[in-house]
């Protein structure tokens, strides 16, 4: 059994009120409402943790830097045996294991459910549980048989629920009502850290989302109306301090001056037109200096600049995020000394919040805006990728051909052809091209375009399937990319002696549907099996050839694997089986190559419903007269 922890000595410890002492019996189970503030007394000690705190979480958005000063933070002042914090899975509703200390590495597998356990009633219950003898508790999750006594609070942000902060002891009756109010205050402000932390990283990916497709991200050097947000931050001011006058103004790196962005005066909205420049006046001066300023009485301050004869006192405060002045907060009032430094240690205490907040409303806009020169960019890219593709079958004489292309986003990556390989009058014949690049979007729409300038450069040599896939894989190893490549297949239809010569490099096996003798309606579906490398990998591969003589009726069905990885809301594939089953079942399947396709895509779009199309679909069908 690992030793007792013992409570830290009283130097160790901060006191939370006063002369703490515990107190000397308590209820074994406490429940009390929690919320994103509590509604308690904040004393002068309690504060000083508290700035302490939020600079911590202010200083980083990385999750696992930020959880382990929390812990060490809190550890100061509770001289906990075990520090976790659990996270809700929104796709499961349970919580996980996202830190902890104190606990084997084991537990970090445990999943538990809302209402399960201390942690559990804690989120379900949106309320705070302090257990003075979890013994006694029916539903207690015992993952250490040490642990006597537990304190567990809801981490929750924009009235939401996302997690749960639990302190453990070996000590029954360790933790106080004390230590609870304590935690609350603290589960408020790490609930908002650790969800801007997420935040971050989902702005980051969507970030390295717009290098990919080509998009350089232009600085901005405004703000676009960010009124909502800054009259939120004012009404939440205005529940802890007082103020009669309120004003954020921003920095503008293109006039090199704070601007007015937002005030009030009196509760009512008002403009604002002189902007501030760095270093001037006493909002100048708090971000010059990158430190609040308190002035009792403005009158005797000579950095005030007189706009407004009735202020008396003031109250500035630098907004700081990654090291960057990027505005100032500040508060008026009529009154001289009205603002005392527990105001200020207040009002500093939420700037780093607000800052954060303020940068993320920034980078939303800019976001925004490019996100739509990126829808922009992409409609057009999709213009010019449909002018890629054919636009109707050819015909021919003694078969019929079918194609559709739908891709998976706004552009894709597969493509296919028909190009012409009757040359000085002989045979009609046609090469049949379907390919499908590696990745999605503008990156793979992008290199099939370069796939198919090249293919059909080549293919005015008239090369044999095997040869010209052989010849493009060349290449494209001249112009290789990393990581990307494509898989294609080739069919050269003889239109005049009905054969048909496949290669293929990687890409699916097509399907050779044909009646089992003349005398039967009975439908064979089988593999035309013929397989190689994808282009682009290798250099110097080569390729095979598969010679097919049809008759007429047969089909011959070409597609990419987004047909057969087409994916429901359970997570089952269309697959290669379903495939045979309508080729060999459907009533109207087979009777044209149109009719195939048709059926083909209205029996796939059945099987999505409700699941989201992750892969472009291309079909082409051969059915010879």
């Amino acid at each position: 059994m690992p030793p007792v922890s013992k409570p830290a000595s009283e130097a160790e410890q901060i006191p939370l009120e006063g002369d703490y002492r515990p107190a000397e019996s308590t209820p074994r189970a406490l429940l009390h409402p929690h919320s994103h503030e509590p509604n308690i007394r904040v004393e002068p000690l309690q504060l000083d943790f508290l700035l302490r705190l939020a600079d911590a979480l202010n200083t980083t958005l990385d999750l696992n830097t930020l959880l382990h000063r929390v812990a060490d933070l809190v550890r100061a002042v509770i001289d906990y045996r075990i520090f976790a914090i659990l996270l809700i899975n929104d796709r499961t509703h349970e919580l996980w294991m996202r830190f902890q200390t104190g606990h084997t590495s084991d537990i970090e597998r445990l999943r538990i459910k809302l209402g399960r356990g201390v942690v559990g009633q804690a989120a379900l219950q949106r309320r705070s549980v302090l257990v003075e003898d979890v013994s006694q508790l029916e539903n207690y999750i015992n993952a250490n048989s040490a642990v006597l006594s537990e304190l567990a609070v809801p981490l929750i942000v924009k009235n939401k629920v996302i997690g749960v902060l639990d302190l453990q002891s070996e000590i029954p009756a360790f933790f106080t009502p004390d230590h609870q109010r304590l935690l609350e205050l603290t589960a408020s402000r790490v609930a908002i850290a650790v969800e801007n932390a997420r935040l971050y990283t989902r702005v980051s990916r969507q970030a390295q989302t717009l290098t990919v497709l080509h998009e350089i991200s232009r600085e901005i050097t405004s703000i676009l109306d960010p009124d909502d947000l800054l009259e939120r931050i004012g009404t939440l001011l205005k529940r802890v301090i007082d103020f009669q006058m309120f004003t954020i103004l921003l920095w503008s790196d293109s006039r090199q001056q704070f601007e007015h962005r937002f005030s009030t005066r009196y509760g009512e909205r008002v403009t604002r037109e002189r902007n501030v420049l760095l270093g001037q006046g006493i909002i100048g001066t708090a971000a010059q200096d990158r430190a609040p300023i308190l002035a009792a009485d403005v009158r005797k301050d000579p950095r005030y600049v007189n706009e407004n004869p009735e202020t008396r006192s003031e109250l500035s405060v630098p907004l700081i995020y990654k090291s960057k002045v990027i505005g100032v907060i500040d508060l008026e009032h009529t009154r001289v000394n009205y603002y005392t430094e527990e105001h200020q240690r207040t009002l500093t205490t939420l700037a780093a919040q607000i800052a954060i907040s303020i940068a993320n409303a920034r980078l939303y806009q800019r976001i925004h805006e490019e996100e739509q020169r990126m829808e922009r960019d992409l409609d057009m890219a999709r213009q010019v990728q449909l002018r890629l593709l054919p636009s109707e079958p050819p015909a021919q004489a003694h078969a019929e051909i079918a194609a559709s292309f739908r891709p998976a986003r706004s552009i894709g990556g597969d493509m296919y052809d028909f190009l012409d390989y009757t040359a000085n009058g002989g045979p009609e014949r046609t090469l049949f091209v379907l390919g499908d690049v590696s990745g999605k979007a503008a990156p793979a729409a992008l290199y099939a375009a370069l796939v198919s300038g090249i293919l059909r450069s080549l293919a005015s040599r008239h090369l044999p399937p095997a040869r010209l896939l052989a010849a493009l894989n060349n290449q494209l190893q001249e112009r290789k990319l990393d990581g990307q490549y494509v898989t294609m297949l080739l069919a050269l239809w003889d239109d005049g002696a009905r054969t048909l010569t496949i290669a293929n490099a990687g890409s699916v096996q097509p399907l050779l549907v044909s009646r089992q003798g003349s005398l039967t309606d009975a439908i064979d579906v089988r593999t035309i099996a013929v397989e190689g490398f994808p282009l682009g990998l290798f250099p110097h591969a080569s390729y095979d050839e598969m010679i097919l003589t049809l008759v007429p009726s047969d089909m011959v069905v070409f597609f990419s694997d987004g047909i057969t990885d087409a994916i429901n809301s359970r997570g089952e594939d269309f697959g290669t089986q379903r495939l045979r089953d309508l080729l060999q079942h459907h009533p109207t399947a087979t009777s044209s190559a149109q009719s195939a396709v048709e059926a083909i895509l209205e029996a796939v779009t059945t099987h999505q419903a409700g699941a989201e199309h992750f892969d472009d679909e291309t079909l082409i069908a051969l059915r010879v007269r």
